[in-house]
């Protein structure tokens, strides 16, 4: 019994840790996840590099990124920090 009450702050500590650390990680990677899977063509976006641009073709791993200047650029999907406006938003802002 008291190998036990030796161990309990142990236990408590991780189980805090896990609360207050490793999950809310988890759930953030797993919205970044989901928002990398979710990107389509026309998309505008954020890199993680600050590049503004629009979706402009969708691969497996890849995305090609079309810049206000023009150019066209090929990032990993990992490197879209955010989407700032939908396609679909888009859509309907004009209908």
């Amino acid at each position: 019994m008291q190998n036990i009450m030796g161990l309990l702050p142990f236990i408590l500590m991780f189980v805090l840790f896990y609360f207050l650390l490793i999950r809310p990680q988890q759930k953030r990677q797993k919205s970044v996840r989901q928002m990398q899977s979710d990107l389509k063509k026309g998309d505008k976006i954020v890199t993680i590099g600050g590049l503004h641009a629009t979706v402009d073709a969708i691969d497996e791993g890849t995305i090609v990124l079309k810049s206000p200047d023009g150019s066209r650029l090929t990032f990993d999907r990992n490197a879209v920090r955010e989407v700032v406006e939908s396609s679909s938003s888009t859509v309907l802002d004009k209908a």
